[in-house]
């Protein structure tokens, strides 16, 4: 369970393992070739498996709200942008993939969702302008999420700390 000092056992799971799965998700973003992309079955398989750990995260937060350490505004606004971009992404993902007749969803080799039996271009259109852009700017935010936390750490507020239990 959360306190007020630290983030318990469950949010740094959460938190460790989405960091690392956003990490892949960056590499196989950045390996993107549209005429030859071997990643994509690895990509779609993370980013099924990273909206369900969000929308558990999602939940575990909302339950868990008054035991966390609390922030300032601008922490708070940040968390929020972060955790909107984090459903937002894969949202369009999943919006494209059901108007696409590109292929199935295949996900550790079951079918999750058949491909389109014919493409439905609104959805298409949305998840090709949204996905990879809001993916990048959900990169960029996180990097910053870095930053400051290295930032308050280094002035001693033991903001890392919270997140490895310490």
């Amino acid at each position: 369970m959360d306190n007020t000092q630290y983030y318990g056992a469950l949010s740094r799971f959460f938190h460790w393992t989405m960091a690392a799965a956003f990490a892949f998700m960056l590499f196989t973003a950045i390996q993107f070739k549209q005429e030859n992309y071997s990643w994509m079955g690895a990509h779609k398989t993370t980013g099924f498996v990273l909206t369900i750990l969000v929308v558990l995260r999602v939940i575990w937060a909302a339950m868990n709200a008054k035991n966390r350490p609390h922030g300032t505004l601008p922490v708070k606004l940040g968390h929020a942008a972060i955790y909107a971009l984090m459903i937002a992404v894969p949202a369009i993902a999943l919006i494209r993939q059901a108007g696409s007749t590109r292929g199935d969803l295949v996900v550790f080799g079951m079918t999750i969702m058949q491909k389109a039996p014919v493409q439905v271009d609104w959805m298409t259109n949305l998840g090709n302008a949204l996905h990879g852009k809001l993916g990048f700017l959900l990169f960029a935010l996180a990097l910053g999420h870095i930053v400051m936390a290295v930032v308050h750490q280094a002035k001693g507020e033991k903001i890392i700390n919270r997140m490895i239990g310490k």
